[in-house]
Parts: C-alpha cells; sequence; structure tokens
C-alpha cells in the first residue's frame, strides 16, 4: 500500500480518537475518580503491543529509547495541567481548558515528526515507534495522577478523622 495513503489514514484516525478522548474527559469529569479510573486507560492500551510480535513493527533499541524519552518529555504538559479537585468527599478529575490544545498540539507534532521520518523509515516502525511513545506518555502521566490521587486522598482521610 502506499505509504502517503497510509500516512492520510492513520492521521484521519488520529484525528478522530483525539476528538473521542476530548468528548470522553469531559464526561468522565463529571464523576468522581478513583484509583481504578486513572489506572485502567494504559492497562487496556497496553494489549497494543502485540504489534511487535509482527515484525513489520519492531524497532532498535535507540528508537525505543527515544520514543520512550519523547513520551516522557510530551507527558510533562499533561502532568502540569492535570488538577484534582475535592467536592463532598469526592476527587474529581479537574480537565483544563489547555488540554484540547495539548492534545491537538501533540497530534500537530506527532504528525509533522512522521513526515519527516516517515520518508526515512518504514510505515510499520513509525507505527511502533509511535506506540511506545504515547505508551510512555500515557504511562508516566497516570503514574503521576495515581501519586497525586493516592496523596488528596489521604488528606481527605486525616481531615476525616479531626
Amino acid at each position: 500500500m502506499n505509504n502517503t495513503v497510509l500516512l492520510f489514514g492513520s492521521t484521519i484516525v488520529a484525528l478522530f480518537m483525539a476528538t473521542f478522548m476530548i468528548f470522553i474527559r469531559s464526561k468522565v469529569a463529571k464523576k468522581p475518580t478513583s484509583v481504578k479510573r486513572i489506572i485502567l486507560p494504559p492497562i487496556f492500551m497496553s494489549s497494543g503491543a502485540f504489534m511487535f510480535i509482527f515484525p513489520v513493527f519492531r524497532i532498535s533499541l535507540l528508537e525505543f529509547s527515544e520514543a520512550v524519552f519523547v513520551g516522557l518529555l510530551c507527558s510533562i504538559l499533561l502532568i502540569k495541567f492535570t488538577t484534582f479537585e475535592v467536592f463532598e468527599d469526592d476527587i474529581y478529575l479537574i480537565p483544563s481548558k489547555s488540554f484540547i490544545f495539548i492534545l491537538f498540539g501533540l497530534l500537530l507534532v506527532r504528525l509533522t515528526i512522521k513526515l519527516i521520518i516517515g520518508s526515512q523509515i518504514s510505515f510499520g516502525e513509525t507505527s511502533g515507534i509511535f506506540y511506545i511513545l504515547a505508551f510512555a506518555m500515557i504511562l508516566s502521566w497516570r503514574i503521576t495522577m495515581v501519586r497525586k490521587y493516592v496523596q488528596l486522598k489521604s488528606t481527605i482521610n486525616v481531615e476525616k478523622t479531626r
């Protein structure tokens, strides 16, 4: 299949996924959060690692390391703008107004990088690199969210016992 068609198709899918994520995040903000709700997305996403069973998606150790590094850098924005709020002893994840811009900004960066490196490495390898990048970004963000949540929950519990 033509590399341009694959690039265009994957970009359209990524746009739909980003739009879907914005919709989901706005719905989630209306319900209290929990550790389970925070850790489930990366657990579900981890099934995508099965793509590496197929040789077309395999990447070198250097590409893996670079993808993890960039994913960790990108997660800094998500971590910085993720906040929790306590309301009637429940903890809510407050969606940042900048989340939409961060999400689409990361998507734009991803597309730009795909265009640059897509001409030098195969579509499968590019897919593998961006999967690792996204997983590293989401995993580090969610681990930080769990830590913040647990700290906030313990503060609430301490205040209840007073």
